[in-house]
């Protein structure tokens, strides 16, 4: 299923947070996108999620505009996993994968493919063992796990995710990314927002990079993050390298390095 974003704009007030944005996720794509604080890319996971309607342009989910689907339907054709998933009450981690499961009750489906999908999700996350732990007593990093479960459970064929290793430790970001690109390999179109740019070179099948709301580039990862586009959306000195048998991209921001005006007393 496609999902692509044409000639997308969003503004507050006077502020332009995209500008006119032409993003395409084919199925069988991990695209990741990568860009400065500010840049846009939260936002626009937002406005192809269809949780914010652009100011100029359109959305379309398998060629319809997506304003054009119901909240339910939507809701098992995408899954969503925001930058920041608030929970206040003391549900149970197998509780919180289970909501997932919501938009198919009542559907046609079985007890057993709603538990075999919760058990499919906690294992993949590798949050089995917290099952019946609350979840407001988790780490940040067993939180964003279990928030990952849950999208993975809604079994959608479209996925978009909004930083899904910020809070995670060395081996459950490898993990989290090897999930997520079997998911596309899997034929699902999956879109990811990433700071990690190294993670962006080895697991995305192409890269948007977004510089100030506007898509700067666009393409494979070696073409995408080289040393002068992401210098110049950075705005600091960024040297890529090749390394390795076969060559692998290593992105190196140059330590030390201060752009004008930033650190200078005046």
């Amino acid at each position: 299923m496609k999902l692509e974003a044409r000639a997308v704009s969003y503004r507050v007030g006077p502020f332009e947070l995209v500008r006119r944005a032409e993003v395409t996720v084919e199925p069988g794509e991990f695209v990741a996108v990568v860009g400065a604080n500010g840049a846009g890319k939260s936002t626009l996971v937002r406005l192809l999620a269809g949780d914010l309607q652009p100011t100029e342009g359109t959305i379309l989910l398998a060629g319809k505009p997506l304003d054009r689907y119901r909240a339910r339907e939507l809701a098992r054709m995408r899954s969503v996993l925001p930058q920041q998933s608030r929970i206040d009450f003391s549900f149970t981690v197998r509780q919180v994968v289970e909501m997932g499961r919501s938009p198919y009750l009542g559907r046609g489906t079985t007890p057993g493919e709603h538990e075999a999908a919760v058990a499919r999700a906690m294992a993949a996350a590798d949050i089995e063992r917290l099952a019946g732990r609350a979840y407001p007593g988790l780490s940040g990093g067993e939180q964003a796990r279990t928030c990952l479960a849950r999208v993975l459970a809604q079994d959608t064929p479209v996925v978009l995710l909004d930083e899904p290793t910020a809070a995670l430790d060395i081996r459950h970001q490898h993990q989290v990314l090897s999930v997520v690109r079997g998911l596309a390999e899997r034929g699902k179109a999956v879109l990811a927002v990433l700071h990690d740019l190294n993670l962006a070179a080895a697991y995305a099948t192409r890269v948007v990079a977004l510089h100030r709301g506007a898509v700067a580039a666009a393409g494979p990862p070696a073409e995408v993050l080289t040393a002068e586009v992401l210098s110049r959306i950075y705005e600091h000195p960024v040297d890529v390298l090749r390394v390795g048998e076969p060559p692998r991209l290593v992105v190196a921001p140059r330590a030390g390095a201060v752009t004008a005006g930033f650190g200078q007393s005046g």
